[in-house]
């Protein structure tokens, strides 16, 4: 399957598509943003990145726990619409994990089969390559500093039927994004709309099955390879 290019310099090409059509978007004390106008994607220039030391220092302040009722229900709004899809005893990937992996329980719960992957707390990237029937990214994306590639693979790692369920905050407009506090986080740094998803959708139907994009609720979207 042909690859997203994604040259080295992040100034001048976009970090999803590698377009070249990139325009400033909003700027504050800490850090720019620059809009794609071919995907539409929003994103930090890469050297505005914290380092991947300082990255988990952050994540170690998170105190999300598997048994904790409040997580569960916000985690619900993806597993619930995702889980409905699904075939029974289905295997499954929840990549980005974290400290406490709760998502994949509750697949597990359900009766699938799941592998956990994430970049600090479980780096076992020999679960990458397999081959799945439903791959999960719960408040993942916007800490994706190659979105690019990392979709790519997760994309050739979905068997055809599978589903893409993806949680995250959505761009809405600039004036949104001035105030938003979603960019306070200094780990995120890629911000997805609506639109991105269309074009992430057609881009995958372009090269082989359909992509076919659901959107569930504010953050969460499902992608089905059709």
């Amino acid at each position: 399957m042909p690859r997203m290019c994604i040259p080295n310099s992040w100034d001048n090409f976009c970090s999803l598509c590698g377009g070249i059509r990139i325009a400033a978007y909003h700027s504050d004390k800490v850090r720019d943003y620059l809009h794609c106008l071919t995907c539409d994607l929003v994103f930090v220039p890469r050297a505005q990145h914290l380092s991947a030391g300082a990255e988990k220092v952050y994540y170690d302040l998170h105190e999300n726990q598997p048994d904790d009722p409040g997580y569960r229900r916000f985690l619900d709004r993806l597993f619930r619409p995702l889980n409905q899809r699904l075939p029974a005893n289905a295997t499954g990937l929840d990549f980005g994990c974290g400290p406490g992996p709760t998502l994949s329980r509750m697949f597990t719960e359900a009766g699938h089969e799941m592998a956990v992957y994430d970049l600090h707390y479980a780096p076992d990237e020999t679960v990458l390559p397999g081959s799945y029937d439903f791959i999960t990214l719960s408040e993942v994306a916007e800490h994706l500093a190659e979105p690019g590639r990392e979709l790519d693979r997760l994309w050739d790692s979905l068997h055809p039927g599978g589903w893409l369920g993806v949680m995250t905050k959505r761009v809405r407009d600039r004036d949104a994004f001035k105030t938003w506090h979603y960019i306070t986080d200094p780990t995120h740094v890629s911000y997805f709309s609506e639109a991105t998803f269309r074009w992430l959708a057609a881009h995958w139907s372009g090269m082989g099955p359909t992509a076919a994009l659901t959107i569930v609720g504010n953050d969460v979207v499902l992608i089905n390879k059709a």
